[in-house]
């Protein structure tokens, strides 16, 4: 079993860039759906004491498995998103050791913001993106469609994230969703949570 774990703020604390309003919908309603969903799946099985990443990678690629893959992965991908996400101001100074991995693969910090917002914008549909890590420590941007996370790929480290479903944004931006990575990107990525990882 599984649980809906705790914000690490308070739901208006990310205001005015995501609104209370879209925290408990997005939170309160979405993410818990998700976490429910994943429980009444494995109820019973011998899946039901499994922690969520070993039932992702379980559920991966198999058809019988798929609401299950949908449901937990959902669950993976927002919790790896709210704690993307900072209200604290020290949290989102970037460490110079990551600042000096951004312009050493992206040519500036500025210009990682830049081509991240650019691949956010442009995933299709709903879905995420992703700043990750490689084995050599080389930094790259990936987006990925409905539920897939990076959790499946043995080849990256996932970073930080950002929702581009409707469900992250429509509340407050309708479907400006420029104007919603622009808020996310520049005012409260948790670049210490993001420096924990590349660790």
């Amino acid at each position: 079993m599984i649980t809906l774990p705790e914000l690490p703020y308070d739901m208006q604390a990310l205001a005015p860039y995501i609104s209370e309003e879209t925290m408990q919908y997005h939170y309160g309603k979405h993410h818990a759906t998700y976490v429910k969903n994943t429980n009444d799946l494995i109820a019973g099985t011998d899946l039901a004491d499994k922690p969520l990443k070993d039932l992702i990678l379980i559920a991966a690629g198999d058809t019988i498995y798929t609401a299950l893959f949908n449901n937990a992965a959902q669950s993976f991908n927002h919790d790896f998103f709210w704690k993307s996400l900072t209200d604290k101001a020290e949290n989102k100074e970037i460490p110079p050791a990551l600042a000096a991995k951004l312009t050493a693969d992206f040519g500036s910090v500025d210009a990682f913001k830049a081509q991240f917002k650019k691949a956010a914008a442009g995933q299709f549909g709903s879905g995420w993106a992703w700043l990750v890590s490689d084995a050599a420590g080389r930094l790259s941007i990936i987006t990925t469609g409905n539920a897939e996370t990076p959790v499946t790929r043995s080849d990256v480290t996932p970073l930080l994230c950002v929702d581009v479903w409707e469900h992250a944004y429509y509340l407050d931006y309708q479907n400006r969703r420029a104007a919603y990575l622009d808020g996310v990107v520049d005012h409260l990525l948790n670049w210490r949570f993001a420096a924990d990882n590349l660790k």
